[in-house]
């Protein structure tokens, strides 16, 4: 069945071990027959959530900036995948920031069952990416119908494009790709 796929890459900087990370897994997925898009965060404006609530009511922000887009396309998507690097062994802000804006989701009806976390780390261990995991997880549990189906830890890369280097670090995500 073909799915709506729908990366998120939350890096602050351009062309970042992340963000090749979700280009690896949206070819993979676009390879076996998906529908893919892929949106990068470090052009977007996003501000932060006022915590004002009033979305529980309208389904909307009262913000009116690039998640209001953002947010259609996770809405209709039927694969989300977050893609980010670890900052102090935690998901970028970015992508904190937009979880946080995607209160209007909580009451709406929306098509994503399968959650996926694509991460990179200039550390070496894989529990590196252990706090994101944590902190997607519990945004996840807000989604009832929603669930984490994958987690993509690519560790060891700190400069741009480091990832390049680790061939079976991108096939890995290509191959969680194509098996979505």
């Amino acid at each position: 069945m073909k799915k709506q796929v729908l990366a998120l890459s939350t890096s602050p900087r351009r062309g970042g071990n992340s963000e090749l990370l979700a280009d690896a897994f949206l070819h993979g997925a676009a390879a076996a027959g998906h529908e893919t898009e892929k949106i990068c965060l470090y052009d977007k404006n996003i501000q932060f959530c006022r915590g004002c609530l009033a979305c529980q009511k309208t389904q909307r922000c009262v913000i009116h900036d690039d998640v209001e887009g953002i947010l259609e396309k996770m809405r209709r998507a039927d694969v989300v995948v977050f893609a980010t690097p670890i900052y102090f062994y935690e998901m970028s802000g970015q992508m904190k920031t937009l979880l946080d804006r995607s209160n209007p989701l909580f009451p709406a009806e929306y098509a994503f069952r399968d959650v996926y976390l694509l991460a990179s780390a200039a550390d070496g261990d894989e529990s590196a990416m252990n706090g994101a995991v944590k902190g997607l997880e519990g945004w996840i549990s807000c989604f009832d119908q929603a669930r984490l189906t994958g987690v993509m830890r690519g560790v060891g890369v700190d400069s741009p494009g480091a990832i390049r280097a680790c061939p079976a670090i991108l096939e890995q995500a290509a191959q969680m790709g194509r098996n979505v």
